[in-house]
């Protein structure tokens, strides 16, 4: 399980060296193949190729004209591409994905269970203070009994 957080830096060539925190777990678990996509374009999502296979055999038993399905499908295929690590941990974030998220510079890579998210630094403390944890949050997960 992806846990956490790593402060990481994409460089001039367009490639995130995974952080060793995660590259450990996501090499002995997973391999080297992953699924670099996102859903709005304001970050970078990395699953593990096992991980992503499983969830397109979930959308693809979705009937074939389900209007959800294919604006997922739009998103993740104009945004996504696959990729590997390659020996020294890294990864090349795809350039139209790379531009809209603004991935230049410092990084933040966050553990999601069995996929990884990718901000730009700047752009994820915007999110975390213009949606903040509410007590409506705190309720609904407490329904979870979390």
């Amino acid at each position: 399980m992806f846990r956490g957080n790593a402060p990481a830096r994409i460089d001039d060539k367009g490639r995130l060296k995974v952080p060793n925190a995660f590259r450990s777990l996501l090499e002995g678990k997973y391999g080297r193949e992953l699924f670099l996509t996102s859903l709005t374009g304001e970050y970078v999502r990395v699953y593990p190729m096992p991980v992503w296979l499983e969830l397109e055999t979930k959308i693809g038993a979705m009937p074939t004209t389900h209007p959800s399905k294919l604006r997922l499908l739009d998103r993740v295929n104009y945004f996504g591409q696959s990729s590997e690590l390659d020996v020294q941990g890294r990864v090349i974030i795809p350039v139209r994905l790379r531009d809209a998220a603004t991935m230049a510079g410092d990084v933040d890579v966050l553990g999601q269970f069995n996929y990884l998210d990718v901000w730009n630094h700047d752009r994820f403390l915007t999110r975390l203070q213009r949606e903040p944890f509410t007590d409506d949050d705190a309720r609904a997960l407490a329904e979870f009994g979390i």
